[in-house]
């Protein structure tokens, strides 16, 4: 399938994919709800890492280790991950933003498309 044709089938089936970022305090719960948020087929897939946080909260400088949980899911089901993240997520107020997937192998979106519910 050459550009245009997959521009075509991403127009045609209405799909966009995206990748939604958030910051969890360590690995088990980093593990524990991608698990989850997979299983529920919300995301297809996660990646997670640790990572060195600096932040501004309640007025005081702090500096934590977090762990970066990123999800693979269809655009229109970013609702959907953000309400339950918010449920599970134990941070007060959690980073949860969304990258829209510009472009990538039809294979590979076709099989987020498969991974995650209708």
């Amino acid at each position: 399938m050459d550009f245009f044709e997959y521009l075509n089938f991403l127009m045609e089936n209405k799909l966009k994919f995206i990748m939604i970022y958030t910051t969890l305090p360590d690995k088990a719960i980093t593990k524990k709800i991608a698990k989850k948020l997979v299983d529920e087929k919300l995301i297809a897939c996660a990646n997670f890492f640790p990572v060195e946080s600096v932040y501004r909260w309640e007025k005081k400088l702090c500096e934590d280790k977090e762990h970066v949980l990123i999800m693979k899911t269809r655009k229109e089901l970013y609702k959907k991950v953000e309400i339950r993240l918010k449920e599970i997520h134990p941070y007060e107020i959690p980073a949860i933003v969304s990258y829209e997937i510009k472009e990538g192998s039809k294979n590979y979106l076709s099989w987020i498309k498969e991974g995650t519910k209708d």
